[in-house]
């Protein structure tokens, strides 16, 4: 099942605010407000997915400021910033440092869901593999240390004779090992096995 999508619209101007509030809320979405970057901050969860429409200036901490401090934290929320005529080139510098997209103050409506909908298409995609990420976690989680031994060992090709040889243990000990490690990860052949190792080698590159 799909999470749940939010939309974040952060800006100090509240003829703003509401105004997106209203404009969204008409076409099905979930949207939250906020008057400020700090208050974004304090209240964000980055389990919960969707998108981020961002004020460029603002008091306190600028929407530049939030996004980098969202980039420290490894956020990969998508963010559409908005943006007056003389915000360009923080606009472009914003873009460099990942923001999706940036539109400028007068908006047309249909503009802004257009990049909505790109956004959130985008967060669908990090949701899922979030998803992915944790269920690999956890299934290695369910190893003993002596399981894992020998799934680290058989994913990289060595024979259950040799892994006896090198752990001390007979051959029918690493075959009982090896049995749970598959039962565990949910794999049914070697191929399946090495498969997992390296989806779990990718994570940690991450």
């Amino acid at each position: 099942m799909q999470q749940e999508q939010i939309i974040y619209v952060v800006d100090d101007d509240e003829g703003i605010r509401e105004g997106l509030s209203l404009l969204l809320e008409t076409t099905g979405q979930r949207v939250k407000l906020y008057s400020s970057a700090v208050d974004f901050l304090d209240d964000y969860n980055d389990k919960i997915y969707g998108c981020l429409i961002l004020d460029i200036r603002m008091p306190r901490m600028s929407g530049l400021d939030l996004q980098e401090r969202l980039n420290a934290l490894g956020t990969t929320l998508p963010i559409i910033f908005i943006t007056g005529h003389g915000d360009i080139p923080m606009a472009v510098e914003a873009m460099r440092k990942g923001a999706l997209d940036f539109i400028r103050k007068p908006f047309r409506e249909q503009d802004l869901l257009d990049r909505i909908n790109q956004a959130l298409s985008i967060d669908v995609g990090r949701s899922k593999h979030d998803r992915k990420c944790d269920d690999i976690l956890n299934k290695l989680a369910l190893l003993s240390e002596r399981e894992r031994q020998i799934f680290e060992r058989v994913a990289k090709g060595d024979m259950n004779k040799v892994i006896a040889h090198d752990l001390c243990i007979s051959e029918r000990t690493v075959e009982v090992h090896r049995s749970q490690v598959m039962k565990k990860l949910a794999v049914k052949t070697l191929a399946e096995l090495v498969r997992f190792k390296l989806q779990e080698e990718s994570l940690a590159l991450e």
